[in-house]
């Protein structure tokens, strides 16, 4: 609180504002000096990344004293509560601190990058990536700093106490809050890039466990960033609120009503991250001062072993001429070629694991010796890949796996599934919500439903293709789960500026991470095990996405979104999405060190060329392996579109059809529909071990075209009836198409999983072609697309049963463990049984040694063959 010349009391958060920026600024400054210290007087080296941090740190001085500028005219008082004299020096100092706050980052962040670039020379992957996240950071911060440059038009408007009525200018809380997203993207990708290089090496245990901490400082940023973003949404709310209590809507007027009062904690979280930036950046550049202050913090006493310590810095070499008689203690002998290069003078080479594990310069020859013999040389040290993520020789294939060793990995990525079961959900209810609060039409809300599904076709080919290819399962899982991360993080600019273009941009990135997810996840668990079996465990796996399915949309329409009426209220559930991208992110750092295994198209050649006489048959002159999968791909096209078909119009079905039955409302008898294709997949799951999957697909096909035959003509409880059996018929036969149209690939395996996960792209084009349907000649009769598509999916399982070639190729191996045996030669079980315990009986009175189960044995032999 402070006090007005007239004794009145007002509140004042300014003396806070102007005590942490104040503080921070000087902790940064501290460590930068100290940075300088280390580099300069110790390791008497500056390179790149030291020029860019003092270039960031003189940003964010200027940046801080904007701030205490600021406070000095007003900033943290109410509006009411600022002399007229101090407006205009106020609007100047919020510019500057809006212009000033991007390059900051920029710069620290790059100084981050260009440290990582210096160590990763022969880490191509990590380097490249690196590069896409320095790009990223500079384009982004480019692109933000001019739209807070240009947030007026004209840019003077932005520096006036009340700009013109003609002026057109943005508010500046949206523009940081819309950018929130991109800023917690590159932290994590900073935070987490180096730490697979950083955990596979083999250090002693107190240097790792510091060295792990030191690059994990990264994390205090993207903390304080969700922090600020909170402080960022009340003062956006607050915003809200005062526009709606009037007509403006566009000029500056509408954002200066007490901005000075909300704003001010904003513009303090953000001299926190800046600072903390900068703080994180410098510390692994202070091993080499902390190793000469307190050497003994970095050196395990209670390691033997421990005869060197780490280097965070990029450490001066040893020179080996320092000493007269150097030369000659050395015997010609010594292991001097076994230092790595930065020891052996060749700076310019130096990478990750040279840096990491440099020594510090010996005190004497007898220290450097000793140093020296305990140095692994590099063709002695394991060769680290960035992506290398398992080994063949020492892990069993996926492929030759038990139904038992399948458990483990099998659970792991059944998580994925319903990940994404989990995403669809939400984004079904979100977009709902979203048309309501903006306001978009019915066609509108097909597109945001069209963009979700046409990734599908963009992702598999492009991104998916590649990664899954080059560098199998494990790779495409984690990129899958950090696209997805993204995309829900894009969320949040979305609910912000209410804007159907950013909407339909989220909708996509989420459906691209997802796509690259099945390209994955779907042949993994079909082909992790038991080859007879693959459809049984796909089925179960998508009965767990299905639950996923369920489960969101309760949890979005009774909690998440429950109260979302307007925009404020749609920026509050960005909180869900920030919780699901960061889960996305520790999911994803987990699946890198989880026992996935891995099988490459030797393994996947060797099944097929187990049944090489049945996969290399014909069909018109075609490998029926071809022509089973084409028809796979089509069929599944043609299945994904019927069941969108369904799904997106259920609830205004309900309500068609049944006005005066509907005594639970359409939207629990849509989470009905969900439980009861939950249910299917699983029964599915269930038969299939008894019956053929060809058998099951074309049962469940005609089911489809029955009931969408069906509801097209009935209305009432029995409308309804045909509506949710229709999604009963449905839930199995994506696991089937699936698992049965990979059969017999071989070395294709991985190729025709990318192309059936494509396939799914359908989800995004036959709700397109019912919508004027609809609209022509009403709800119920554009089933008749849903019975068309239905058709044309049964056309698969008929090939299957109607061509040898084809039935033989998809039967499950277990059907034909054993030749059939004639109906004349059959036997009883019951026979069996009598037969197997009358002969060992016979024998053990035949011989006085206890009888044996290798007796049982025997007999089972002679009786069965």
């Amino acid at each position: 609180m402070s006090t007005t010349p007239s004794g009145t009391a007002v509140q004042d958060r300014g003396p806070v504002v102007l005590a942490v920026t104040v503080a921070f600024l000087g902790v940064s400054t501290l460590f930068v000096a100290l940075r300088l210290v280390s580099r300069i007087g110790i390791v008497k080296r500056v390179t790149s990344d030291d020029y860019f941090i003092v270039f960031a740190w003189l940003l964010a001085f200027g940046f801080s004293v904007s701030i205490c500028w600021g406070v000095h005219n007003g900033l943290g008082h109410h509006e009411t509560d600022i002399p007229v004299d101090n407006q205009i020096a106020l609007r100047k100092s919020e510019y500057a601190f809006s212009v000033l706050y991007n390059p900051v980052l920029m710069a620290t962040k790059t100084s981050i990058l260009l440290f990582y670039l210096t160590l990763s020379r022969n880490q191509q992957i990590f380097r490249w990536m690196t590069l896409a996240n320095l790009f990223a950071v500079n384009a982004a911060g480019l692109a933000l700093t001019l739209l807070n440059i240009f947030q007026c038009n004209p840019v003077g408007a932005a520096l006036e106490e009340a700009a013109p009525t003609t002026a057109l200018c943005i508010d500046i809380v949206t523009i940081y809050l819309s950018s929130a997203p991109v800023n917690i993207i590159t932290d994590l990708a900073i935070l987490f890039l180096p730490m697979p290089i950083l955990t596979a090496m083999r250090l002693p245990r107190r240097q790792h466990i510091i060295l792990i901490l030191t690059f994990s400082f990264g994390a205090f940023a993207t903390a304080v960033d969700v922090v600020r973003i909170s402080y960022l949404q009340s003062a956006f709310e607050i915003r809200l609120q005062e526009v709606g209590k009037q007509d403006a809507t566009t000029s500056r007027i509408s954002e200066q009503d007490d901005f000075s009062w909300y704003a001010s904690l904003s513009f303090m979280w953000s001299a926190i991250e800046v600072h903390t930036g900068i703080i994180c950046a410098c510390v692994p550049a202070l091993k080499p001062l902390a190793a000469r202050i307190i050497p003994s913090i970095l050196r395990d006493t209670s390691d033997p072993n421990d005869t060197s310590q780490l280097d965070y810095g990029e450490s001066s070499p040893p020179k080996l001429d320092s000493s007269p008689n150097i030369a000659g203690q050395l015997s010609p002998s010594s292991p001097i070629t076994a230092l790595p290069r930065a020891v052996q003078g060749n700076e310019e080479d130096m990478d990750m694991m040279d840096f990491l594990t440099t020594p510090e310069t010996p005190r004497s020859t007898k220290d450097m010796q000793t140093r020296v013999k305990n140095t692994p040389s590099r063709s002695e040290r394991p060769s680290l890949t960035y992506l290398e993520f398992y080994n063949m020789k020492e892990k069993k294939p996926m492929t030759k796996l038990s139904n038992k060793e399948s458990i483990v990995p099998l659970a792991l990525v059944t998580i994925l599934f319903f990940m994404w079961g989990f995403a669809y959900g939400l984004l079904d209810v979100l977009n709902s919500q979203f048309q309501v609060v903006a306001g978009t039409t019915s066609g509108q809300g097909l597109g945001l439903h069209a963009a979700y599904y046409g990734a599908y076709f963009v992702g598999p080919l492009t991104v998916g293709r590649f990664v899954f290819l080059r560098w199998g399962f494990r790779a495409t899982f984690i990129t899958g789960l950090c696209i997805y991360g993204a995309g829900t993080l894009i969320f949040w600019p979305s609910g912000v500026l209410t804007s159907f273009p950013a909407f339909l941009v989220s909708n996509f990135l989420v459906g691209f991470g997802v796509s690259i997810l099945e390209v994955a996840a779907n042949p993994f668990v079909a082909l992790c095990g038991p080859s007879e079996y693959a459809e049984t465990r796909l089925n179960l796996s998508q009965g767990v996405q299905a639950v996923g399915t369920v489960v969101a949309p309760l949890l979005a329409q009774k909690v998440l979104f429950k109260n979302v009426l307007n925009a404020p209220s749609l920026i509050d559930v960005q909180w869900a999405y920030l919780g699901i991208a960061l889960f996305d992110v520790v999911l994803a750092v987990a699946f890198y060190y989880m026992p996935i295994p891995e099988a490459s198209d030797k393994d996947f050649e060797e099944i097929a060329q187990k049944r090489h006489s049945i996969n290399s048959r014909k069909v018109f002159n075609v490998p029926v392996v071809y022509i089973t999968l084409g028809l796979g791909i089509f069929s599944m096209w043609c299945y994904v579109g019927a069941q969108e078909a369904v799904a997106g119009p259920f609830e205004n079905f309900i309500d068609a059809v049944s006005p005066k039955y509907s005594v639970i409302g359409p939207f629990n008898y849509s989470v009905v529909g969900h439980t009861v294709f939950a249910i299917g997949r699983f029964l599915c799951a269930l038969v299939e071990v008894f019956v053929k999957p060809s058998h099951i697909l074309v049962f469940l096909s005609i089911g489809m075209i029955v009931t969408s035959a069906l509801a097209m003509s009935l209305v009432g409880p029995a409308g309804i009836a045909m509506i949710v059996l229709c999604q009963f018929f449905e839930s199995g036969i994506f696991p089937l198409l699936f698992a049965i149209s990979l059969r017999g690939l071989g070395s294709y395996t991985k190729t025709g999983s990318i192309f059936l996960t494509a396939a799914i792209s359908g989800g995004a084009i036959l709700p397109v072609i019912m919508y004027p349907v609809t609209n022509a000649f009403g709800l119920q009769y554009s089933f008749c697309v849903i019975v068309a598509a239905s058709v044309f999916v049964t056309i698969y399982p008929i090939y299957l049963i109607l061509v040898p070639a084809a039935r033989n190729q998809v039967v499950p191996v277990h059907s034909q463990r054993r030749p059939a045996i004639p109906e004349d030669k059959r036997v009883s079980p019951y026979r069996r049984a009598s037969h197997i315990f009358h002969t060992a009986v016979k024998r053990r009175k035949g011989n006085d040694d206890s009888c044996t189960a290798e007796h049982v044995e025997g007999a089972k032999e002679e009786w069965f063959g």
